[in-house]
């Protein structure tokens, strides 16, 4: 017997009933691929468009960011190739909205399942990252068609950095998405909390903006400025900046338009990513105990 007085089992067995983190999503790989086909099948059922709508809604935000930034704020002349520049981060955002907004919601909306049998919690969240890559996908598709008609060519840091990029957003969305779907379980005010910080993202990420114009608002090196570039989502963005708009600029509109060390804060902001997921995942698995009463 062991310390709390159950048998050991034999080896190769597990006990049914306890949580072991997002480890265990290894060993669930089917029941994951189910609940991605499940998830776009309900999305999109009676939609005549149905995955084109991965086309169709990025294709009008930029339209409208485009017109809007690049016409009526004169963007477009300041930062040539100015349609890469803005599509490039606004995928970014996509990909960072869609995994926290849908992670946030994935156990109350799976709530039935979840009461009635037992299987790791983090399949849920989990799965909205696969989800949320199958509408990536095809942004980045068009993201490349548009950077070769300007004059781009991928070069290994580039590579290097949208992978990097990438990386980052979903450990840092999937660990946010961790801790907020597990306290959503109780306090459901947090989905309007997250609807607040998905609405502002794409305005404190340079996006629809050049870092030069953060460094000459707030000065270069200040408090505010470190902080903005402290946030995992800049650097995510400006990794893309690198990877698809740098190449197609011209060498003196690029120079010194992204932030320095790019590369080697692309890496220190993936380890601090990948340690809010380590939390986020450990925060979940112990509230999950509680969801089948609480929902």
């Amino acid at each position: 017997m062991s310390d709390t007085g159950l048998r050991p089992l034999p080896q190769g067995m597990e006990r049914p009933g306890v949580a072991r983190g997002l480890t265990s999503i290894f060993a669930h790989r089917y029941l994951l691929e189910l609940l991605v086909r499940k998830e776009l099948r309900v999305r999109y059922q009676a939609s005549v468009l149905g995955l084109a709508w991965s086309y169709v809604k990025p294709g009008a935000q930029f339209a409208v960011f485009f017109f809007v930034m690049g016409g009526f704020l004169n963007m477009s002349k300041t930062l040539p190739p100015f349609a890469i520049f803005l599509f490039s981060g606004i995928i970014v955002i996509n990909l960072f909205t869609e995994i926290l907004g849908n992670a946030t919601r994935s156990i109350v909306w799976n709530g039935p399942l979840v009461r009635k049998i037992f299987l790791p919690r983090q399949l849920f969240p989990v799965s909205s990252v696969f989800v949320a890559l199958v509408h990536f996908l095809p942004q980045v598709v068009i993201l490349i068609a548009g950077a070769l008609f300007y004059g781009w060519r991928p070069d290994a840091t580039g590579v290097a950095a949208f992978f990097l990029g990438t990386f980052i957003v979903i450990a840092f969305a999937l660990g946010l998405g961790l801790i907020f779907a597990a306290v959503n379980v109780a306090f459901r005010d947090i989905e309007n909390t997250v609807d607040l910080i998905l609405m502002v993202a794409v305005w404190f990420s340079p996006v629809l903006y050049s870092m030069s114009m953060v460094w000459d608002t707030f000065g270069r090196g200040s408090l505010l400025s470190q902080l903005y570039e402290a946030n995992p989502l800049t650097i995510a963005v400006e990794l893309f900046h690198r990877a698809f708009w740098w190449a197609a600029a011209d060498p003196s509109i690029r120079e010194g338009a992204l932030i320095p060390d790019l590369m080697t804060r692309g890496v220190i902001m993936l380890v601090v990513s990948l340690a809010l997921l380590a939390i986020g995942d450990r925060v979940f698995t112990r509230m999950s105990r509680k969801f089948a009463q609480e929902l």
